[in-house]
């Protein structure tokens, strides 16, 4: 492991640890693994490209081995992704040809009567670009803004209803582009699931 991968591991390993004590109540969100992108779906037995949020899929399966992000309420993000490589194509594997990632951040809107889940909100909150190593493992700092530099609202995803979804995407010309992973919410993100004190 290199050593600033083994620095950062230590950093979120010591916000995990104070964590462990009891939820910080500067912390909006904590997640603590990550999935890779199928790009393909069914919908009504056909399928259809897996886009989230309106954010269209990588091109082939993506691969991620380990993700830890830790979101605090004044909108900066701590986090740590391992193993984000191609799970098809040619270029098995490999991190092919993405060499930067930018977390994407979808609140969702409060469920309405009847439904599971509220839909999202397509306006994320993004990171700025971090590196995307040779062996697929990325470090996350700063803060997450949207398009005005506003941070994540307080209320965003404040009930079990109303999880908000991360996407682990690649740069495009600078931009946000296809999502490749997502990370996967942990369960004892607030002690109480019902508000944001």
């Amino acid at each position: 492991m290199k050593l600033s991968h083994l620095v950062a591991v230590m950093g979120l390993a010591a916000v995990g640890t104070a964590m462990a004590h009891g939820p910080s109540p500067k912390l909006l969100f904590r997640f603590d693994s990550g999935v890779g992108v199928q790009p393909f779906r069914s919908s009504a037995g056909a399928p259809v490209l897996n886009t989230v949020a309106g954010v269209a899929p990588g091109g082939a399966p993506w691969l991620i081995s380990s993700f830890d992000a830790f979101i605090f309420k004044n909108g900066d993000v701590r986090a740590h992704g391992e193993g984000v490589l191609l799970g098809g194509a040619d270029g098995l594997g490999s991190r092919a040809g993405p060499r930067q990632v930018v977390l994407s951040l979808f609140c969702r809107q409060a469920p309405a009567a009847g439904a599971a889940t509220g839909a999202l909100n397509l306006v994320p909150f993004n990171s700025e670009p971090a590196e995307l190593d040779p062996d697929g493992n990325f470090d996350v700092r700063g803060a997450l803004t949207d398009a005005t530099g506003a941070t994540p609202p307080l209320d965003c995803g404040n009930n079990v209803d109303n999880r908000p979804v991360l996407l682990i995407r690649t740069v495009a010309g600078g931009a946000p582009g296809a999502w490749f992973a997502a990370g996967l919410l942990a369960d004892d993100r607030k002690a109480d699931k019902g508000g944001r004190d």
